[in-house]
């Protein structure tokens, strides 16, 4: 008897296995470029992660793909998210990842004490792409639904998805954000949003872009404290930080996708902590010879 069960557990966690090799292999990427007239021709080229069943399926005009915009962070390749972009699209996702900066581009300038920072041409920038990307992108795959998307972002890529929502929250069907540090959160209440913080004393929030555990119960935001640090957060980071972010991300979709009544999964797995208040701060500071992606 006690064989028996050794076996089916056995069988069970192979086949676990299975499964998430099978999503992950499941996975088609391309990078595509565009051009956009209106910006003297400017390249915009675009990851597109897709699972090859449900692009058949949406190709065959049986379904209607939901759709997730990934943004990524400053110095950072729109490539350097697939962590992400993976957990939607094993969900069924079109997940499009936008190039939002080029190497002709003039450098980023902070100046303190213009609205945020004074990146706000940047993120304006990257919000022109984003549209222009979904434009195209509805030529190559007409059997999606662009009108309400998934918006995700990363440092820079979570404050350009966060002013997206601001500027057009009819255009958004939930928000996450990793580590957004200029634009404040948006508090009306239209969507969702799941956040994850970081616990790194050089990459600190702006005063007022957090809100406070009231607000954030009010509005539906929940806030995702980690031991990880600002650059933790993409494919370069540390396999604990991606998994943790994976857990959390995946248990986010699967509430929100079937119900967006239920509330957001609490009980969440070391290293991360839910708590819809401000993020405290660690005394590890990112090491010198990471890329900054802020």
């Amino acid at each position: 008897m006690k064989r028996g069960i050794t076996v089916l557990l056995s069988l069970t966690v192979l086949l676990t296995l299975a499964y998430f090799t099978a999503s992950k292999w499941a996975i088609r990427h391309e990078t595509v470029s565009f051009y956009d007239p209106a910006r003297d021709n400017r390249l915009v080229a675009v990851d597109i992660a897709v699972r090859w069943d449900k692009e058949m399926q949406a190709d065959a005009g049986m379904i209607t793909l939901p759709v997730t915009i990934i943004n990524h962070g400053n110095t950072v390749k729109h490539t350097e998210y697939s962590f992400l972009a993976n957990i939607f699209a094993a969900r069924g996702y079109l997940v499009i990842s936008p190039q939002h900066d080029l190497p002709t581009d003039p450098p980023m300038v902070t100046r303190v004490g213009e609205i945020y920072v004074g990146r706000l041409p940047q993120i304006q920038r990257g919000v022109a792409n984003i549209h222009f990307a979904i434009s195209e992108m509805k030529k190559i795959q007409p059997n999606a639904d662009y009108s309400r998307v998934t918006m995700v972002g990363h440092s820079m890529g979570g404050d350009i998805t966060m002013y997206f929502a601001k500027q057009y929250p009819d255009e958004i069907k939930k928000v996450v954000t990793l580590d957004n540090l200029r634009v404040p959160f948006l508090t009306e209440g239209k969507f969702k949003i799941l956040s994850f913080r970081s616990h790194d004393t050089e990459f600190k929030p702006d005063p007022g872009v957090v809100p406070d555990a009231d607000e954030c119960e009010k509005a539906g935001i929940t806030v995702v404290n980690t031991r990880f640090q600002h650059n933790d957060m993409r494919d370069t980071g540390p396999d604990a930080a991606k998994s943790s972010i994976q857990t959390m991300l995946d248990k986010f979709l699967e509430d929100t996708d079937s119900s967006s009544l239920r509330p957001v999964p609490t009980n969440v797995p070391d290293p991360l902590t839910v708590n819809p208040g401000p993020v405290p701060l660690a005394s590890n500071p990112t090491p010198a010879n990471k890329p900054i992606a802020n």
